[in-house]
């Protein structure tokens, strides 16, 4: 097969990205998001918040092919929701295996390109790795909060529960990490969100 036909192979088989169904609603409290949906609303975040990135030396097309890219692997692996810790036990071996045959139909060079852009994404330990992580899991918060915690209240998740979770904002944007506590804490005093008993 010729790179061009690899090519569109590749581009024919990520068309199923936007039938990958994520627990997060859009923002008009009724949809469920889609993977290409929310890459591509994360690629536009990206463009629009990286001044709050905790290193303005990034490379921000970088940080854009990462975002556009990072949840490809789900076609394969499918959504594993944040909150759903027995699905996580398996998530790394799923989306391995996900992205070599994925990645795979692309040419050699652009193959090994696309999986080391996405283990980058995954180790989330480059400045641009962590921006983008920190966006990835910024955005679902704001969409959980603009539609009054409906996701949050679904599947019974607490205050606590977002804060451990999305800790590692912190590591691309302490600004965003400040503004998202805020939010949870406006979202339990909202009724948004269920405050955990500390013990």
């Amino acid at each position: 097969m010729n790179r061009l036909h690899q090519q569109l192979e590749f581009l024919t088989e990520i068309d199923q990205l936007k039938s990958i169904t994520r627990q997060t609603l859009l923002m008009d409290g009724q949809t469920l998001e889609n993977d290409a949906e929310h890459s591509w609303h994360l690629a536009l975040a990206v463009m629009i918040l990286q001044e709050h990135g905790d290193d303005q030396q990034i490379d921000l097309s970088k940080v854009i092919q990462m975002v556009l890219i990072h949840d490809i692997v789900e076609i394969d692996a499918g959504d594993t929701y944040a909150y759903d810790e027995a699905a996580h036990r398996d998530k790394e071996e799923r989306e391995l295996q996900a992205a070599h045959r994925l990645f795979g139909l692309l040419p050699a060079d652009q193959a090994e390109q696309m999986k080391t852009l996405w283990l980058e994404f995954e180790a989330a330990q480059s400045p641009e790795a962590k921006l983008a992580n920190a966006l990835d899991r910024f955005m679902p918060m704001w969409h959980n909060y603009k539609t009054k915690g409906k996701q949050w209240q679904k599947h019974g998740v607490t205050d606590q529960m977002v804060l451990k979770r999305n800790r590692s904002i912190e590591d691309g944007s302490p600004a965003l990490w400040a503004f998202a506590k805020e939010m949870v804490a406006d979202a339990v005093e909202k009724g948004y969100l269920q405050k955990e008993t500390q013990q």
